[in-house]
């Protein structure tokens, strides 16, 4: 046997850091779950092996869907970590729920113990799973805790239960753009828990008396009590996992932000040039089927390192004079560079979503400031002659597609300031060039756009910079008049 062989089974047999991590987990999980279902009850050693048996493969289940559609999961524990505590810590609270409102029963003596599994909000974890993660998680949770749920009590009735006030939940809250959604979203777990509830009431036979009644207010109460707990929950964790959800996006792009008025104060033009480029960004990510709000705050707030220096970047220069003329090419494509990284810094000094500092600092990848470039070669500096490497952006290259698309947003948008033919085939030619040349360039090697969503991307850019450019007519009396430099300027009348 070779010792290449050798190594590679002494690798493949040795337990590695990531495999005690799983191993741990799923222990830990399968421990507080059992826990959860079999607490107070006398069960023989049998039963309880073979529940514990069955959430190990529930929880494997849960676990090969997600690597298979988040692969990030194999480096980052947080999702894998997250999914993990909203499960348990979900069946947990449902256990909790009903202990209580089985004691407060007995209490009354006036109550069927089972109609209280009908208040059980165990649709919380599936709302707070397509909030925190995403829907097919959210799904596949749904119908986990669905069985979980029939496994529990004994009733596959109750599994159909909680599978539909589970989806409603988690499809509730797709496109949550407030914390009042999630109230919306509640009362929509009530509708169908009540539906649902009062069709198994019909099928176990039991529309007598006052039951009825009671299966009507806890499907009711169950609404309100998931719409509750996710209201409280949520905060606490997208703090804890530095999770972003569409709700806190929506929180960033108010231009009141602390971040948003100093680029507005100090870098007026970056500040007009990222509201574009967020408009840009966010048409291209709904055409390809990426987060828009993900993709407008991010081109918000992607030049926002200019607000350092920013008398240095043309967008922002007054004067007819640049401050570049008196630097050399390779100073002031140094001065340029640091934007991306005077960026980052401050997104980090304000605590804006990691998602958001990706994006920062992979919004030039690693091409070349051409400009500077092109003027350090003119001066021929043949004692340390520059190269092309030396005026390229750290990057990395964008890394996923919303970093790629801000990437050519911000690319056409600065290139079509310089056009002075805004004809529609004019746009359309430059818009070709910019995307043609990223793409030769490598800048999108490492996202996964395809070839039909950079066919999308660039016809939204094209119609979005042809409207942008559309022509006014002149209005009469406010004509600017174009005289001999040795003549007066023509005044022109205010408007009443």
């Amino acid at each position: 046997m070779t010792k290449s062989k050798l190594n590679n089974q002494k690798k493949s047999s040795k337990i590695t850091r990531d495999q005690i991590i799983k191993f741990f987990l799923l222990a830990a999980l399968t421990a507080v779950m059992s826990i959860s279902l079999l607490w107070g009850r006398a069960l023989p050693i049998e039963t309880i092996a073979g529940t514990a048996l069955l959430l190990v493969l529930l929880l494997l289940i849960l676990y090969k869907d997600s690597i298979r559609y988040r692969p990030e999961i194999r480096e980052d524990y947080r999702l894998l970590l997250l999914a993990g505590i909203l499960l348990s810590g979900n069946l947990a609270i449902g256990r909790t729920f009903h202990y209580v409102a089985e004691g407060f029963t007995k209490f009354l003596g006036t109550v069927d113990p089972f109609l209280l599994v009908y208040a059980i909000p165990l649709a919380t974890g599936s709302m707070l799973a397509a909030l925190l993660i995403d829907i097919h998680t959210a799904i596949v949770f749904t119908v986990i805790t669905s069985l979980i749920g029939g496994l529990w009590l004994n009733s596959p009735l109750f599994s159909i239960y909680v599978f539909a006030s589970g989806l409603t939940a988690a499809f509730g809250v797709i496109r949550c753009k407030k914390r009042s959604s999630i109230w919306r979203a509640g009362l929509a777990v009530s509708g169908v828990s009540l539906f649902t509830a009062l069709t198994i009431t019909l099928i176990r036979g039991e529309m007598v008396s006052l039951e009825p009644l009671m299966v009507t207010g806890f499907a009711l109460l169950n609404g309100i009590a998931v719409a509750t707990l996710v209201s409280a929950l949520l905060p606490l964790f997208e703090y804890s996992f530095k999770v972003t959800t569409d709700i806190s996006l929506l929180e960033l792009l108010d231009l009141n932000q602390p971040l948003m008025r100093e680029l507005l104060v100090e870098a007026p033009g970056t500040y007009h040039h990222s509201i574009i480029v967020g408009n840009l960004a966010e048409a291209a990510a709904e055409a390809v089927g990426v987060n828009p709000l993900l993709a407008r705050v991010s081109a918000y707030y992607h030049d926002i390192g200019k607000v350092k220096m920013p008398e240095y970047f043309i967008e922002n220069q007054i004067a007819s004079v640049s401050k570049h003329d008196k630097l050399a090419p390779r100073m002031s494509s140094l001065i340029l560079l640091s934007h991306v990284k005077e960026g980052v810094e401050l997104a980090r000094k304000h605590k804006l979503p990691q998602s958001i500092i990706d994006i920062i600092q992979q919004h030039h990848g690693t091409s070349v400031q051409t400009f500077f470039f092109q003027k350090a070669k003119e001066k021929h500096d043949k004692v340390a002659p520059m190269t092309e490497e030396d005026f390229r952006y750290p990057g990395p290259k964008p890394q996923t597609r919303v970093a790629a698309l801000v990437l050519m947003a911000d690319a056409v948008e600065a290139a079509s300031r310089v056009l002075t033919d805004t004809s529609p085939a004019r746009v359309s030619l430059l818009v070709d060039r910019i995307i043609n040349h990223c793409f030769i360039d490598g800048q999108l090697d490492n996202c996964e756009l395809t070839l039909k969503d950079i066919r999308e991307i660039r016809t939204h850019f094209v119609y979005l910079l042809t409207s942008m450019y559309h022509k006014r007519i002149k209005y009469p009396g406010f004509e600017i008049e174009h005289e001999d430099t040795h003549k007066k300027q023509a005044t022109v009348s205010s408007p009443r």
